[in-house]
């Protein structure tokens, strides 16, 4: 699934890893393609109702793999319908129930009324977390899942608290999109120490290589401001 640019939560990806010196490989997942024996990092996008009916056979032949790799700390990013599918469940606001893969203790439930804008929260690990959502889903967290971040505009998780997304392990799952990774580049760089530290026990990151990189940095600060000042 892939709608709100998702795909650019990848290339982000994809770019800072060459930053770092790696010559990362992209492998494209669909259902019915035989899942990657050996992955160090798993991205997933948003979808609609319908798209989460489509995947929900292949995803759910795929659980015992992901909660499996989600236990042995492998960085995941599970973004809107991803991340909702990730949970127990998922009854949509017609009363169909499309069962989820367990990776993460939550459930969703369909409301009447879209939540849609700009959102900012605030992470203890990640500061500020900057994002656009457009959901009608509900999500409640368990004792076993802790939030993401706390919002401060926008209704992230729910519109009874002030959660938004969720964490497990390395698991990081959120409702933002826009992409979220470019205008949060504190969790594509945890996402890629998780990985790295995963595949070969260490990682020590490298300082960015020339001037042009750094102002692509500060680039990403103004963007960010802007992004906290944009009305809901």
């Amino acid at each position: 699934m892939n709608i709100y640019g998702d795909w650019g939560n990848v290339l982000v990806l994809k770019q800072r890893l060459k930053w770092q010196g790696y010559n990362p490989v992209v492998t494209e997942y669909n259902p019915g393609d035989e899942f990657p024996s050996d992955v160090d990092l798993i991205v997933g996008g948003g979808g609609q109702d319908s798209g989460q009916v489509v995947i929900q056979q292949d995803l759910q032949q795929l659980a015992p793999t992901l909660r499996g790799l989600a236990d042995d700390e492998l960085p995941m990013l599970a973004i809107c319908g991803l991340y909702q599918l990730f949970g127990r469940f998922f009854k949509t606001h017609d009363g169909v129930l499309i069962p989820g893969i367990g990776v993460l203790d939550i459930e969703t439930h369909g409301g009447p009324e879209r939540l849609i804008g700009n959102v900012l929260s605030v992470s203890d690990e990640f500061g500020e977390i900057h994002g656009y959502e457009n959901h009608s889903g509900q999500t409640f967290l368990g004792t076993d899942a802790q939030p993401l971040a706390h919002v401060r505009k926008g209704e992230g998780n729910n519109s009874k608290d002030d959660t938004e997304g969720a964490r497990y392990r390395n698991v990081v799952a959120s409702y933002l999109h826009g992409s979220l990774l470019p205008k949060n580049p504190a969790i594509a760089d945890f996402l890629i120490e998780k990985a790295v530290t995963r595949r070969y026990g260490s990682f020590d990151p490298a300082p960015l290589p020339d001037a042009d990189l750094a102002g692509l940095a500060r680039l990403s600060e103004l963007a960010r401001k802007h992004a906290s000042d944009r009305p809901r």
